[in-house]
């Protein structure tokens, strides 16, 4: 029996211990409300690292700092003793990239010891992207509300203008400060991962409603607990995960996608238009903050596809 599947008054104490330790439950927030996946998914996300925690505890291992990559290989390989099949190991390791990249963001480690890991090599998926046209149909929908019968209209409207307009991660959206706008210049700084800061163009009509939130609704909002935060909720706190993320669905419902659609879409979407308008790769890779430019790379092939369908429908020997 593994350690996270004992029972018995002590060995359910060790279980949480445990949790805690490798910050599990944080790990499954950051997979429902900044990822937006299901709870199906979120859970076969957490089993796959539960058995990596029963391997680190079996070899002495009592949390998840000073695990090295060749810990984690010897872990992949295991799973390939096991007889798992090429795709479960891969689908191992691209929960192990997601989880300790979640421990880098938040800040409980230094170093992602997953970098470097490899696993079977299988066909990539593209990122769901919205177009422009889905785009502009929510920010029109949300634009449209009456600030009587809604009044934080403006802010959920600065939020999205913001979201798709500099590409953001849902945290370096709700981790903004007031000091981080440069909004005379169409200018914010960006703190990403690994507390990397960035400095991102915003367009036009992002900055003027940005602009009339902080001048309309924002002084409202504030109770002197916003620590300076740009999005804050109800009570004046700075808005969580959870709440930017309900936000953002129900706008999306109500502007009638029937797409999934998550706030990590609108980075996609954000960089597919931007390749798919004649954009550099490189100028996009500085602006969505990615360290390696092949992680960018993937919006090339999202813009090819998007190029076939163009040709396809509107050459005559298409």
């Amino acid at each position: 029996m593994s350690p996270l599947e004992s029972t018995g008054g002590s060995k359910r104490s060790d279980q949480e211990g445990i949790r805690q330790r490798f910050r599990l439950e944080g790990f499954a927030d950051f997979l429902r409300f900044e990822r937006g996946l299901a709870d199906p998914t979120v859970d076969a996300y957490l089993a796959d690292c539960a058995s990596l925690v029963d391997f680190l505890v079996e070899r002495g291992g009592s949390d998840p700092e000073g695990v090295e990559y060749e810990t984690l290989r010897a872990y992949l390989l295991s799973l390939g003793d096991r007889g798992l099949a090429a795709s479960s190991v891969a689908r191992h390791r691209s929960a192990l990239r997601t989880y300790f990249g979640f421990l880098v963001e938040e800040g409980h480690l230094g170093e992602d010891p997953t970098e470097r890991l490899e696993a079977p090599r299988l066909g990539k998926s593209l990122p769901d992207v919205l177009t422009y046209a889905e785009i502009e149909q929510i920010l029109d929908t949300v634009g449209a509300l009456s600030s009587d019968a809604h009044p934080n209209a403006i802010r959920d409207a600065a939020m999205f203008e913001t979201l798709y307009g500099a590409g953001l991660r849902v945290s370096e959206l709700i981790g903004l400060r007031v000091r981080d706008l440069a909004l005379d210049e169409g200018l914010i700084t960006v703190q990403g991962k690994g507390d990397k800061r960035r400095i991102v163009p915003l367009g036009g009509r992002a900055v003027r409603v940005l602009q009339r939130y902080l001048r309309e609704r924002r002084p409202d909002l504030d109770r002197r607990a916003s620590e300076g935060v740009v999005f804050l909720n109800q009570h004046g706190r700075p808005l969580s995960r959870m709440g930017a993320w309900k936000i953002i669905g129900q706008h999306v419902r109500n502007a009638g996608i029937r797409k999934r659609v998550t706030p990590h879409t609108f980075r996609h979407s954000f960089a597919t238009h931007l390749l798919e308008g004649g954009a550099d790769l490189v100028a996009v890779q500085e602006m969505l903050g990615h360290a390696d430019i092949s992680t960018t790379q993937i919006y090339t092939h999202v813009d090819r596809r998007y190029l076939q369908e163009e040709h396809r429908q509107h050459h005559p020997r298409g």
